[in-house]
């Protein structure tokens, strides 16, 4: 199944950049056109392993950071599509990657994860790539 999903993963981003690359949508609707697909895909496998649950078993304090997380989502995916439109994808596929490297730090600074060698030599190697390819 993880291959599976990597190799699903590989076709999303090609088709994704191939799509915006050329310029055949706009990013705003392509944007709308993958949240529907996402919000069918994920209903489908909530349905399949039956773990609908009603809204008011959810604790107010998850449910306020998953709404505020969709939000965070989807402006990040509008700028990210709107990106590909006024640069070419080479440009900002790697500025992308630095949402790993941010996504680590937030997590030692805030949640208090441990901070190991080898997630500091590889936030390092992520930054130093994005660097090389800004050059």
């Amino acid at each position: 199944m993880g291959i599976f999903c990597h190799w699903f993963s590989l076709f999303r981003w090609t088709y994704r950049y191939f799509r915006q690359i050329r310029g055949c949508i706009n990013s705003n609707l392509a944007t709308f056109i993958r949240t529907i697909v996402v919000l069918l895909v994920t209903a489908g496998i909530i349905s399949a392993r039956n773990e609908w649950q009603l809204p008011q078993h959810i604790a107010a304090k998850p449910l306020t950071f998953l709404i505020l997380s969709g939000i965070a989502t989807g402006l990040s995916w509008l700028c990210y599509y709107r990106a590909l439109q006024m640069a070419p994808a080479s440009w900002v596929a790697p500025i992308d990657k630095l949402s790993v490297v941010i996504a680590i730090i937030l997590g030692v600074v805030l949640l208090g994860e441990p901070l190991s060698m080898k997630l500091v030599m590889g936030s390092l190697l992520i930054l130093s790539g994005v660097l090389v390819l800004a050059l």
